[in-house]
């Protein structure tokens, strides 16, 4: 399973660069608002630290538009995958981008028959956001077996980006169903080196360590 930073703030992906698991990022319009930066700015700096797929999403919500944006954005940089909201419009958008070998993330995902419609159109993404989902009492994992399933009877080669994770164990889970990839914010990356027995054994051998005779 991949793993990617949800964010546009380039201290974050620098930061998570160095820990050499960092596969590709997701970014939306809230997150390119966080930095107080132009969006082609943070854009352009995430492409020259990160040699991975880079979701950057349109904000345009008619089909012609979405490609005309879509088209725009993937000329910035080989690596960007142009993120299309699951409306209609944005279907019918994926469908002609597929075509023109632009790479699409089809997000805002929250029904197995939703994630159906952009395997049918060759999405190269489908982002389930499973943390929304938990959100208002739904079971947000089930939602990835379910797509899992669908595109394994099918054999789709749309990949499921588990999104809006909440916490280390949706990461678990993520990688326990078999997704293709799993992003997150940095805080979440974060914990996932944390365990109360790896602090507790590291500092038990410090100790030890200072009774060997120097």
């Amino acid at each position: 399973m991949e793993i990617f930073i949800d964010t546009a703030k380039v201290e974050e992906i620098e930061n998570a660069m160095k820990w050499g698991i960092l596969d590709g990022v997701t970014t939306n319009p809230t997150k390119i608002a966080e930095t107080g930066k132009k969006f082609l700015e943070v854009v352009k700096e995430i492409c020259e630290i990160v040699d991975g797929p880079i979701s950057v999403e349109v904000v345009n919500l008619n089909a012609e538009q979405m490609i005309e944006e879509a088209k725009r954005l993937s000329n910035l940089h080989k690596n960007i995958v142009v993120k299309i909201p699951l409306i209609s419009e944005g279907i019918k958008a994926v469908k002609v981008l597929s075509k023109e070998g632009i790479k699409t993330n089809v997000t805002l995902n929250f029904s197995p028959v939703q994630a159906f419609l952009a395997a049918k159109v060759n999405a190269t993404y489908i982002s389930p956001f499973v943390g929304r989902l938990d959100d208002v009492g739904w079971n947000g994992m089930e939602l990835v077996k379910q797509i899992k399933t669908i595109y394994q009877n099918y054999n789709y080669k749309t990949k499921i980006i588990v999104a809006a994770v909440r916490n280390p164990l949706h990461v678990l889970d993520a990688a326990l169903t078999g997704a293709d990839v799993c992003t997150m914010t940095f805080e979440i990356m974060e914990k996932l080196f944390k365990h109360p027995l790896t602090d507790k054994g590291l500092e038990m051998f410090l100790k030890d360590w200072q009774k060997v005779p120097k």
